[in-house]
Order: structure tokens, then sequence, then C-alpha cells
């Protein structure tokens, strides 16, 4: 989850984020219960809003030359899974002979990573004096969640995608499914097991947070190595960016996960610290995956009909997006100190928009007009099949401040979509006059 030291674009509209002075500190306890286990965190702090934590500079971080690290955790307080046999986890809570074993042991490690570290949070929660019992506190409830695994179907229909919602909707039958073959209450469940999850809505709420909070990460335990998926605690509450100032890396000689500050990265006192969940992702999996989107996604997806095309270099040329496919990135010292319009949403365009490249041959205006024109009829296309326009959205959010998060978060999803498809366009129309004019 490394990523370069430089921003790749300049957002046009900046979300309107709260500022870290008016976000009320953690609670002293947060701090208390890692302090004594031997988390440690340099010149950051963690706080609260109306949105949950997130994690804070406390003082201005200078450019340095090599990354520096802002936060270890312990291999002890965290949970970890192995992603294939034989598996292994940490920290060994689980008494030889216990049940879970069992559970844990009916599914496969590739493909049920996140059932299987749901099973070991819940029983983390349930073991006397360990320390999720205490962390647990903090995490996000039910109520709190965007998880899509708590969604209503009221929820997955404010979307107006179906085919995310039949994923969702297979995600939920899955989990409950697990849960229905391994705690629905009768007489051959053990009251171990069975205490841990009797509502189908604490197994959901717990598969919710491994889903959202679980970083899969190769680590080296002595002389084995490992793919792991750990639930990290502190380093969860980093949020996401798709320009993050921060990184993670396995410190195997002592066994800690370290969150360090990229190289080169200047953060002023107050500022975010963010990570990058997961690169080249589209919103739909987001959603899926973390109950969040956005607008300025560079690794969003529009699917064109590929009838019309433009030409690929005098597009990235127009808005001095330099690059490979992969890399793509704005290259802002070629822009005016006002050209502020390139973002995310720009470079998924450059991405995602149909485009042809031959060699020296320049663009003909007037086919590169027609294309334009087709392009962007097809974009209209899509925004009338939505059933509310992006304004009409914003509205709904607005004049429902206490909506469920699933139910806010499927509405920012579709606002999101629309407004990507109106970003892609705007560039086609500034495309258009730079280009001939």
């Amino acid at each position: 989850m490394s990523a370069s030291s430089f921003p790749l674009f300049e957002p046009s509209s900046p979300p309107q984020l709260t500022p870290a002075s008016e976000l009320e500190l953690a609670d002293p306890d947060f701090y208390k219960i890692g302090y004594v286990r031997s988390m440690r965190a340099y010149g950051i702090e963690f706080r609260e809003g109306p949105d949950g934590f997130g994690v804070y500079a406390s003082k201005d971080i200078e450019p340095l030359r090599r990354a520096r690290v802002v936060m270890e955790i312990p291999l002890e307080l965290m949970l970890t899974i192995s992603g294939k046999l034989p598996w292994m986890f940490f920290p060994d809570i689980i008494p030889i002979g216990h049940p879970i074993f069992d559970i844990i042991n009916s599914t496969n490690p590739e493909t049920d990573w996140d059932l299987r570290m749901a099973c070991l949070l819940l029983y983390a929660f349930d073991c006397t004096d360990n320390f999720w019992q205490l962390y647990g506190d903090f995490l996000p409830s039910v109520d709190e969640c965007t998880s899509f695994l708590l969604a209503t179907e009221e929820d997955l229909q404010e979307l107006q995608d179906e085919k995310l919602a039949s994923a969702v909707r297979a995600q939920q039958q899955r989990a409950f499914e697990f849960w229905e073959t391994n705690w629905v209450p009768h007489s051959a469940v053990p009251l171990k097991i069975k205490r841990l999850a009797q509502e189908p809505e604490r197994f959901m709420w717990a598969m919710s947070i491994a889903q959202s909070r679980c970083i899969k990460k190769e680590i080296r335990i002595g002389a084995l190595v490992q793919d792991a998926n750990m639930l990290v605690p502190y380093a969860d509450m980093l949020n996401h960016s798709f320009q993050p100032n921060c990184f993670f890396h396995w410190r195997f000689k002592d066994r800690m996960l370290e969150v360090l500050v990229n190289a080169g990265q200047q953060i002023k006192k107050g500022e975010e610290m963010t990570v990058n969940y997961m690169n080249g992702q589209m919103n739909n999996f987001l959603m899926q995956r973390y109950g969040f989107s956005s607008p300025v996604n560079p690794w969003d997806v529009i699917q064109f009909s590929g009838h019309s095309r433009v030409h690929l270099d005098s597009f990235l040329s127009v808005f001095n997006i330099s690059g490979l496919p992969e890399e793509y990135y704005h290259n802002s010292k070629l822009s005016g100190d006002g050209d502020n319009f390139v973002d995310g949403a720009v470079i998924a365009a450059a991405r995602t928009l149909p485009t042809w490249s031959e060699g020296e041959i320049p663009p003909i205006p007037s086919l590169e007009r027609k294309a334009v024109k087709e392009l962007q009829e097809e974009c209209q296309q899509m925004l009338a099949g939505f059933s509310s326009t992006a304004g009409q959205d914003q509205q709904i959010l607005e004049s429902m401040p206490e909506a469920r998060r699933t139910l806010e978060a499927a509405i920012k999803y579709r606002m999101h979509r629309k407004l990507f498809i109106g970003k892609v366009v705007q560039a086609l129309d500034i495309y258009q006059e730079r280009l001939l004019y």
C-alpha cells in the first residue's frame, strides 16, 4: 500500500472536511490501553467526529529523504490469520480443543478470510482480559457502520445499481448461511460458541469490521513467510485517500507493523494522516467492501460503446496528464496557477474514454469534434437512465441528516456516479475547446 511522494492530481472541488480543531480528542483510555501494551505513536493524535475516528498530525512534519515512523503496533495486539494452510493466528488466545477451531477449519483459507477473521474477532471479544475486549468499545456500532452487510433492501434499492445490489445480497446470504450453520440456537451448539453471536446481526457486524478494517500483507514470522490478513488496532483508524501521505510496513525483526509517512512528504499540524486502502479499484468494489465511494476515484470506469474515439495523446496533453496508463498523474507544473480542473475523475476519464493513437498522425479537428459530441451523448443517456439527478440526491441527503449510515452511503454512491459522468462531459468540452482553438 505504498504511495508516491508527490500528489497525482489536484481536486477541483475538494471535499469539505471537518478541521481537526473541531473534532474531539480521543478518550485518554483509548491511548492508555495501547500504550500499556507497547503500542507507540509519534507526532500524531486520534480525534473523533460524527463520521468516526481519524488520525491527525499533532505537529508539522517536514519532508525527509527517508520515510518516517509515526506508529508502531506489536503483533501481540493484532488479530492475524494466514491466507493459506497451515493456518496460524496471533495472538495465541484460543485454547487447544476449543470448538471455534472446528468452525475456522471448516472454511476455505483463500476465499473465506473474512469469515475466519470474524470468528476470531468474536472470540477475542469474549476472551477475559483480552485487549480487544477494551478496544471493541471504540469500534463503530451496528448503527455507525456503513458496511452493506448491514444494509436493508431499501438501502440496496437506493444504490440505483442492480449489479452491485445483487453482489451485496449474495454476500449477506453467505454470511447468514455461515451463521445459521454454526450458531443457530439448538441443543447441539455449545454455549461457549452460542454466546459469541446469538443473533445473525452480531455476526454480520463482526464480518463487516473484518472486511472494512483488515490489512492484507505478507509477513515473516521466524523462518515462515505468510500472506496474512490482519486487524491492526490504531492503524485501522487511518482513513482512505487516493493520494495518501502514509503507508504500512512489516518490521519482522521485532514483529511490528509500522505506519510511515512517505519520503519527501510535508504534513502540516492538524492535517489528516491517510493510507490507500486498495489501489486500482472502482467505486462499486469500494462500496461493497468498505461502504464508501468517491466522485474523484481515478480508477472508476464508464462503459462506452466504443463506436466513437478521441485521440489519446491529444487528450492527455490538453490536461497535462503524464505517465503510463496504470500510473497516470496530473503534471501540475505544466498547468497554470488557476487550472484546478483536473482531479481523479479526469484521470479516470483518460483511462476509460475510448481512444485511438497511430504514431505521428495528428487528429482531424472535425472528426474529433464529432467523436466528442457522440461520447457526450452517450454520457447524457447514462445520466437519463437514473431516476434522480446529482442535485436531487444532494437535496435528499440534506433533508435527512439522521438517516441510517448505509442509506446515506447508498445515496452518495449513486450521486458520485452521476458527478463522475458529468465531469467526463465537462472534460470533453474543455478538450474540444483547447484542442481546436
